[in-house]
C-alpha cells in the first residue's frame, strides 16, 4: 500500500463530485427573476459551488491530506464527501447522497482502469483541478487555494519513480475492487457491462515512451540485436503524438478526468444485482475496521479544521435531488438497508462548554480496533486534539 494515495483519491473523486452537482444544479436552475423563495438560481449554484471548493480547498485541510498516510476505508473517506456536500445552503437526503457517491466512485474507478501509464494519474488529477478552476474564476481567492493544491501535488508527485507511481495504482485499484455499481453514462456508451464491470478498449494510443506491439526483437549475449520477428495483434495500436503536460498550466493532452457531463445527458445510476450487492455492502459496513483508531484520528484531523456554512438568519438550505423525480428519491431510501447508513461525526474545535464530554460520548460509541504495531503513538494526535476543545 502506498502511502502517497490518499491526496490523489480524495481530489479527483472530489472533482466527480462537482462535475455531477454543477450538472444538476444547472439542470434544476430557474431564472432569477422568476425563481421563488425555494428555488434554484444561478447564483445559488455559484454560491454553492464556491462554499463547496472553498471548503474543499482548505489550507489547514490540505496539509493534513498531503501527509504521507495508509488509505483509508471507504466509510471514513464517505464521512468527509458527506461533510463537504453540504458545506453551504445545498441539502442531499441520504439517497441522493448515495447515488452521489456512487457516480464519483465509478467515474474514478473507470479513469484508474484506463490509464496508459501510473503516472497518469497525476494528470487525471490535474485535468480534474483544472475543470474546478473554471468553476471558481470569478473568485481569485478561491483559486489561489486551488493553485496552492496544484504546487502540492507537483512538489510531492513530480520526483515519485514510475515504480511508486505503479503502487500508487495498485493501492486505488485495490480500494476500488469490489464496487461494480451501474451507471447509465457507462452503459449507453458500451463501456461498462450489465454486471457492472467495465469493457477495457484493445485499441488505441499506447503509452507515452512505448512502441506499437507488432515486433519482437531478438538480442544475442552481447546486446546486439540478431533477429526481428512481426506478429500481428488483436488491436489497432497509434502512437500518442506528445507528453500530457505536468506543469501548473498546459494541454494534458490525456482526456481522462475532464467532464462527462458537459453535455446533455441525465445522470442516473442503476444497481447491478441489487439484493446481493447491497446486502455485501451491509454486511461490510457492520463489520469493525481493523484502521478504526487511526480513520476516527484522521476525521478528527481533517473534520475539526473544516469550516462549514450555515444558512443564515431564517434562510432555509435548499434540496437538491439526484433522481429524476421524488418518487424515484423516497423509493430508493426507503430500499435502502439500515445498516448502510453512514454516522457523520461532528469534531468541532470550539471553546464551547462540555466539547469536551460529547467528544468523550462519541469515542464511546464507536467500536475502536487496538492499534497495529506500526500505528503506536498515532492516538497522540487525538489526545492533543481534545485537550484543546
Amino acid at each position: 500500500m502506498s502511502a502517497r494515495t490518499l491526496p490523489l483519491l480524495f481530489l479527483n473523486l472530489g472533482g466527480e463530485m462537482l462535475y455531477i452537482l454543477d450538472q444538476r444544479l444547472r439542470a434544476q436552475s430557474i431564472p432569477g427573476e422568476k425563481a421563488r423563495k425555494d428555488e434554484w438560481t444561478d447564483v445559488d449554484r455559484k454560491r454553492v459551488m464556491n462554499d463547496i471548493i472553498s471548503t474543499m480547498f482548505n489550507r489547514k485541510f490540505m496539509e493534513e491530506l498531503f501527509k504521507p498516510q495508509e488509505l483509508y476505508s471507504k466509510k471514513a473517506l464517505r464521512t468527509v464527501y458527506d461533510r463537504l456536500a453540504h458545506a453551504s445552503i445545498m441539502r442531499l437526503n441520504q439517497a441522493s447522497m448515495d447515488k452521489l457517491y456512487d457516480l464519483m466512485t465509478m467515474a474514478f474507478k473507470y479513469q484508474v482502469l484506463l490509464c496508459p501509464r501510473p503516472r497518469d494519474i497525476l494528470l487525471v488529477t490535474f485535468n480534474h483541478l483544472d475543470a474546478i478552476k473554471d468553476f471558481i474564476y470569478e473568485s481569485p481567492g478561491i483559486l489561489n487555494q486551488v493553485d496552492e493544491t496544484f504546487r502540492q501535488l507537483m512538489e510531492t508527485y513530480n520526483c515519485l519513480s514510475d515504480g511508486e507511481f505503479q503502487l500508487i495504482r495498485q493501492t486505488l485499484l485495490i480500494f476500488f475492487q469490489d464496487m461494480h455499481i451501474r451507471v447509465s453514462i457507462f452503459l449507453k456508451d458500451k463501456v461498462q457491462n450489465s454486471n457492472g464491470r467495465f469493457v477495457l478498449p484493445i485499441s488505441g494510443p499506447v503509452p507515452w515512451g512505448t512502441e506499437v506491439p507488432g515486433l519482437i526483437r531478438i538480442f544475442n549475449h552481447k546486446g546486439v540485436e540478431v533477429k526481428r520477428t512481426e506478429f500481428t495483434t488483436a488491436g489497432n495500436y497509434v502512437t500518442p503524438q506528445r507528453e500530457g503536460s505536468f506543469e501548473l498550466y498546459g494541454d494534458r493532452v490525456l482526456k481522462l478526468g475532464t467532464n462527462m457531463y458537459s453535455v446533455s445527458r441525465p445522470v442516473e445510476t442503476h444497481m447491478a444485482g441489487s439484493s446481493k450487492n447491497l446486502a455485501s455492502r451491509a454486511k461490510e459496513s457492520t463489520v469493525p475496521s481493523p484502521l478504526a483508531k487511526e480513520e476516527l484520528n484522521f476525521l478528527a484531523r481533517l473534520l475539526g479544521g473544516l469550516d462549514i456554512q450555515k444558512p443564515a438568519g431564517g434562510e432555509t438550505g435548499f434540496r437538491l435531488n439526484l433522481f429524476t423525480t421524488d418518487e424515484e428519491e423516497e423509493h430508493a431510501a426507503q430500499t435502502r438497508p439500515e445498516d448502510l447508513s453512514y454516522k457523520v461525526i461532528n469534531i468541532e474545535a470550539t471553546q464551547e462548554p462540555g466539547r469536551r464530554a460529547e467528544l468523550s460520548r462519541i469515542l464511546g460509541e464507536l467500536e475502536v480496533a487496538e492499534p497495529r504495531p506500526d500505528s503506536a503513538g498515532k492516538g497522540e494526535d487525538l489526545l492533543a486534539l481534545m485537550d484543546e476543545l
